[in-house]
């Protein structure tokens, strides 16, 4: 068996995250322990304020733990400095946000080239043939020259999908992305994840809907900023209500 297939993607241990306002500690994980495999679609859920985006926002260098360590592809990357954390953040990670995030006055094509221009060396032929591929993938190429206001919700988030998956990152994180949408527009987003899953994406996906974590072949659940078992979390969930 080779290295590769052994080596997790993502990989924390005893991760924690303290917040500190007004001299109150807020404690948003409390030892988190995660692993995800390549090829794996796993779905983070549990109530509101239970630590799923900020544990996300850690998986995708946005943020730094307080504690913990994080392997990404098998290199630690939980005490990054800024510069080194964007720069695997613009080579390993997709995002895909709830708010689509696209810049209103560039067009489609633009929108996706974006991340792409930060990429050292990349020639414009190259950065090209990835927008034109990843807009094809998501069904959108025949909209690259519109702008994010001629276009419904569901194409805007296709639209990002696009973006996420041009710079081949080695995983996706989408944080409820279909948070904006109708449901119509929600499945189809839904089924468009599952089709990247199948052609080798690797995604985690924030969602407090079930319906759609059901679409993952993993769910993990959090309680209070930790990770627990289903049986463990409806039984947190009645004992709050």
């Amino acid at each position: 068996m080779t290295t590769e297939a052994v080596t997790p993607l993502i990989e924390i241990e005893n991760l924690t995250k303290v917040f500190y306002t007004d001299e109150v500690e807020t404690h948003a994980l409390s030892g988190v322990h995660l692993m995800v495999r390549k090829g794996e679609y796993v779905a983070m859920s549990g109530p509101s304020g239970c630590g799923k985006s900020t544990l996300l926002s850690i998986i995708g260098l946005l943020d730094t733990p307080t504690d913990g360590t994080y392997n990404l592809n098998g290199q630690s990357v939980a005490n990054l400095d800024f510069a080194d954390r964007s720069r695997i953040r613009n080579r390993e990670i997709g995002f895909i946000f709830q708010s689509f995030n696209l810049i209103g006055d560039l067009t489609v094509y633009e929108n996706v080239e974006l991340p792409l221009t930060y990429r050292d060396g990349m020639p414009s032929p190259e950065r090209k043939r990835r927008v034109l591929e990843s807009l094809e993938r998501v069904g959108m190429a025949h909209r690259l020259r519109h702008y994010p206001s001629q276009l419904s919700g569901g194409q805007q988030q296709r639209v990002a999908v696009a973006r996420a998956l041009a710079g081949s990152p080695s995983i996706l994180l989408a944080d409820e992305p279909t948070g904006n949408l109708d449901s119509r527009n929600g499945e189809a987003v839904m089924e468009l994840l599952q089709k990247l899953h199948r052609e080798g994406s690797t995604i985690c996906m924030v969602t407090h809907d079930p319906r759609f974590a059901a679409h993952a072949e993993r769910e993990v659940h959090l309680f209070d900023g930790k990770v627990v078992a289903e049986e463990e979390l409806r039984r947190l969930m009645q004992e709050t209500q």
